[in-house]
């Protein structure tokens, strides 16, 4: 196949898909300056572009723990129904604005409730939101699909909650579950009862591994509570000790072979130490290796980033093709949790042509 190299506009106009993004870690600096006057919230700073780079600057601290941290201000904003639907509204159109076409959106509602909200009440407000943001989107000719991932939060003991909202709203837009939060010291094993339910109850769940913490995370994860994808997964290379020669162990050929989608977040995981540059990243070593990469976002804001920037990011400086933008498309659509036939008409119907379109091409698999 040959490759075709890409520009920085053409990149902007292929459509996108979305696994791993984080609600509460993508609001627009202006709408965190305005909430936050509103409910007496003090920022670093209330310059919206200030605050932008405030918050740049803290995540790129190369420790998981402080980065999470930075989220006590957009946490802050988001405990009322006002700042819920906001903010879930102009998420999507953040989304449509970048090209996206299929998202999934996660956050805790644990962490949004200081308002006097109840957990439920999160939910339905938080899916308003999005549906407002989808039916603005999909009037403005850039439609927008966005499912929800309900997150517990791995150091607390609310999961089992949570995981009755995720089947409680599986039919109101809500498409999963994950577990979130600091990785090391909160392994997954101690939330067994949540991912049963789940199996039970037949929601698919993925779970946040193989970032902050190695293959003890992912295999636990996989084998002792059932993911059927793998948040991050970037320490998955741990096993595979000369990535050039490509020789897998037992784990990372588990995961190829068996097509678990790794939502890998480049960029963030500059900033948590995960990864030490975009060349080197395991993302293109993996992807050339035939495992199931996806290419996401993490927290826009935080990490002041888009799907744009992401995959220009790639092209820039680990040499990606189209072929490789769209094979990352193709693979975050193939593990997407949503119904078979509702993937593979994204895929044909949009995705494909998309990118024939913007390349020039006829569409193909």
């Amino acid at each position: 196949m040959t490759s075709t190299r890409i520009d920085a506009e053409t990149v902007r106009r292929l459509p996108k898909a979305v696994l791993h993004d984080h609600l509460d870690g993508g609001l627009r600096p202006a709408t965190v300056v305005e909430l936050a006057e509103g409910v007496g919230h003090v920022l670093p700073t209330t310059d919206p572009d200030e605050l932008a780079a405030w918050y740049y600057e803290a995540a790129n601290s190369g420790d998981l723990v402080r980065y999470i941290a930075t989220f006590e201000h957009t946490l802050a904003v988001m405990q009322n129904r006002k700042g819920l639907l906001r903010t879930a509204e102009e998420y999507v159109l953040d989304l449509a604005a970048d090209g996206v076409v299929y998202g999934e959106v996660r956050y805790a509602p644990e962490l949004m409730t200081a308002g006097g909200l109840a957990l439920a009440e999160v939910v339905e407000t938080v899916q308003e939101g999005l549906a407002a943001g989808m039916a603005k989107a999909a009037a403005a000719g850039t439609p927008v699909r966005v499912g929800t991932l309900l997150c517990g939060m791995r150091m607390f003991d609310r999961t089992r909650e949570t995981a009755g909202l995720a089947v409680a709203f599986r039919d109101a837009g809500v498409v999963g579950f994950d577990i979130a939060g600091a990785e090391d010291g909160f392994p997954p094993a101690d939330h067994l009862d949540a991912f049963a339910y789940l199996r039970r109850e037949n929601v698919p769940f993925t779970i946040h591994a193989g970032e902050a913490h190695g293959l003890p995370s992912i295999h636990q994860a996989l084998q002792v509570c059932g993911a059927q994808r793998i948040g991050h997964g970037v320490r998955i290379a741990d096993d595979i000790p000369d990535l050039a020669a490509g020789k897998l162990g037992r784990l990372a050929a588990w995961v190829r072979d068996r097509r678990i989608a790794l939502e890998m977040c480049p960029t963030s995981n500059l900033q948590t130490g995960a990864a030490t540059s975009i060349a080197e990243h395991p993302i293109t070593a993996l992807k050339d290796l035939g495992f199931r990469v996806t290419l996401n976002t993490d927290n826009r804001l935080v990490s002041g980033t888009t799907m744009t920037r992401e995959m220009s990011l790639l092209v820039e400086q680990a040499s990606w093709s189209a072929e490789d933008l769209r094979t990352v498309t193709v693979n975050a659509l193939k593990s997407a949790f949503l119904p078979f036939d509702e993937r593979n008409a994204l895929i044909r119907d949009v995705v494909l042509p998309g990118y024939a379109s913007a390349l020039g091409s006829s569409p193909r698999a």
